[in-house]
């Protein structure tokens, strides 16, 4: 069995740099163990596969451990592929998804994604392993959270860029993944993301968490729009506009290799 495979680099426009994800176009569904399997022996955060359904799209996301609920940087892959390559002459893709149905569409340069808007709450006692597994004496100021997923505010992008993480203790707070965030030097925030419980240690960078990130330094800077950075060491660069329940996030994209995956029947 060959599968049509493309890794496209996510939030930026420039080889090794950005997300690399995996994009597997489907006829039809593997079974879950051979969407693992797959997703395994592309070893990136994440693989993204769909399958057309009439005007639109089935999208599931896995990383090299499981399936995920929400990927932005996997459907920006997969929204690229779709309108650059598969489908050149279109302007808007809809995916059916775990979180509702995500729509991409062109805008000039970046791909524009409507996602759903998760604003995080306070948290009032966070957890010692969050706390001891940033360390290094780098307090953050304060703590928030939504259902799967901890925010770790700090006062400057110096401290969020000295954070060296204990993957082991972040790892204990499975199924929660971690971000931290502060006001950025030359954008309006930056950001990293740790989820090692999934075989992510650090997410180059992180779309679904700006579900987040775009409403809470919305409120706090009191801007419509925002520049957003993810300092990883691959780095990339994110346009959010939170509208309401929803999020506006913006990218780029570049394809870096096409080809075919040989997979066994019996997967």
């Amino acid at each position: 069995m060959s599968l049509p495979l493309f890794h496209v680099n996510a939030f930026t426009d420039k080889p090794f740099r950005g997300n690399p994800a995996a994009v597997c176009r489907l006829a039809n569904w593997l079974d879950d163990d051979g969407l693992r399997a797959v997703a395994a022996e592309n070893n990136l955060s994440e693989t993204a596969f769909f399958v057309p359904e009439g005007d639109h799209y089935q999208l599931r996301w896995f990383t090299p451990k499981c399936e995920v609920n929400l990927c932005g940087h996997a459907t920006l892959a997969s929204a690229f592929v779709l309108l650059t390559i598969l489908e050149p002459s279109c302007e808007v893709v809809r995916f059916t998804t775990r979180s509702g149905m995500l729509t991409v569409q062109r805008e000039g340069d970046l791909l524009s994604m409507d996602f759903p808007a998760l604003p995080p709450w306070a948290c009032p006692e966070p957890p010692a392993e969050l706390i001891i597994g940033l360390g290094h004496g780098l307090s953050p100021v304060s703590v928030l959270q939504i259902e799967d997923n901890y925010f770790a505010v700090y006062e400057s992008e110096e401290e969020v860029r000295r954070v060296v993480p204990n993957v082991a203790l972040l790892e204990a707070l499975h199924p929660s993944g971690v971000a931290i965030t502060a006001p950025g030097r030359h954008a309006d925030f930056v950001s990293r993301y740790f989820a090692p419980s999934y075989g992510i240690p650090e997410d180059p960078v992180t779309g679904s968490t700006h579900c987040s990130l775009a409403p809470y330094w919305s409120r706090i800077l009191g801007k419509a729009s925002l520049h957003a950075q993810q300092v990883s060491e691959r780095g990339g660069e994110l346009w959010c506009e939170p509208a309401g329940d929803r999020v506006i996030i913006k990218g780029k994209a570049v394809l870096t290799l096409q080809g075919s995956l040989l997979i066994d029947n019996a997967v």
